[in-house]
């Protein structure tokens, strides 16, 4: 990924809060019939190896996890965590109305993360990792009386179980990318986040907002 060095963004905290955020990674692998993504919820511990260690499932049927167990060694993999991105027009730039210098673009927030994967067909792996999924994501959604695995039958829980393969990637490195018009003057960068702010949509908002406070100096 090309990172001008106004848009790097290398602080491990921030990366792994979007990452958090924005758990639906794309997992970019190579194999026997060339290069392949798989998309998959991904949970991040955080405290694992140098730059944190991913965990997801996939379907048994999926011949990814295959492919990774047949390598000699730990296969590479890249995971891309996408951010919130949103359309830009020239009209938002004050400097667009005096001087007309200015074109469209797009912002977005990006982490990339490098690794190596792991094939972990282990049922309390894989029940673990369910678990901790789920919670997390029935109270993000706001669930009033969120769903757990003892909602279902138990032998209907081991059949899916059965059904899923872990795989895991811990990270080697991670690169971020906060693309938010900081090659811009104050004035246009204030301006555009006003009308992001202004359009009403969730991911404008979340653009807006973020431009805002790399303006201000926090970054994130």
């Amino acid at each position: 990924m090309y990172v001008p060095a106004h848009f790097e963004e290398n602080r491990r905290e921030v990366l792994h809060a979007l990452i958090e955020a924005h758990p639906l990674g794309a997992l970019v692998t190579h194999g026997p019939g060339g290069l392949d993504a798989d998309h998959l919820p991904f949970e991040l511990d955080r405290s694992g190896g140098t730059h944190g260690i991913l965990r997801a499932h996939v379907a048994r049927a999926n011949p990814l996890w295959q492919t990774i167990a047949s390598a000699s060694g730990a296969p590479e993999a890249l995971v891309i965590f996408q951010g919130p991105d949103a359309y830009l027009s020239p009209n938002g730039y004050p400097g667009k109305h005096e001087t007309h210098r200015q074109v469209p673009t797009w912002n977005y927030v990006v982490v990339h993360a490098h690794g190596r994967l792991a094939v972990r067909d282990d049922e309390a792996f894989v029940r673990g990792l369910v678990a901790r999924l789920t919670r997390k994501m029935e109270s993000q959604v706001g669930e009033p009386r969120p769903w757990k695995m003892g909602d279902a039958p138990a032998d209907y829980i081991a059949q899916m179980l059965a059904a899923i393969v872990g795989i895991e990637i811990e990270v080697t490195r991670l690169t971020g990318k906060w693309k938010l018009g900081q090659n811009k003057a104050p004035a246009d960068r204030r301006g555009a986040a006003e009308a992001l702010l202004a359009r009403g949509t969730d991911e404008a908002r979340a653009v807006g907002l973020a431009m805002q406070a790399a303006l201000s100096g926090d970054g994130a």
